[in-house]
């Protein structure tokens, strides 16, 4: 099975990938967003309200959301901690992958259902911290 980075990689337009340097911003939160990333090289941190909720590193995916939503609203900022490489891909190449590579489907699913659980532990652990 192909990881999902490989499948973005096969599928982006033009067949290049984008390279962010260590500080930049590759997206801020409600920016509109137009293409999803996956890490080929380096490590990208996550974060919400100006609070980092993960780091990312090569092999996974972001961005996805901005595809799927309606609103194409970036509800997170996306920061290269490092030098870093990065597959993307279009809306339009994205529901091509989807429809015609479904292994690609249940891991982009995957990855929405693995940071879900993630930011769950995070927030009934935080809500703890206030219990006597």
């Amino acid at each position: 099975m192909l990881q999902p980075v490989r499948t973005l990689e096969m599928f982006q337009k033009p067949p290049s990938p984008k390279t962010f340097y260590a500080g930049q911003a590759i997206f801020n939160e409600g920016d509109l967003g137009d293409v999803m990333y996956g890490i080929i090289q380096g490590e990208v941190q996550m974060s919400v309200n100006g609070k980092v909720v993960e780091n990312l590193y090569q092999g996974d995916i972001f961005g996805i959301g901005a595809l799927i939503h309606s609103d194409f609203q970036r509800t997170s900022t996306a920061i290269a901690v490092t030098d870093t490489i990065l597959a993307f891909l279009d809306r339009r190449n994205f529901l091509y992958a989807v429809q015609e590579t479904p292994m690609f489907a249940i891991c982009v699913m995957k990855s929405y259902s693995n940071r879900f659980r993630q930011l769950k532990s995070l927030t009934c652990s935080q809500s703890n911290e206030f219990l006597p």
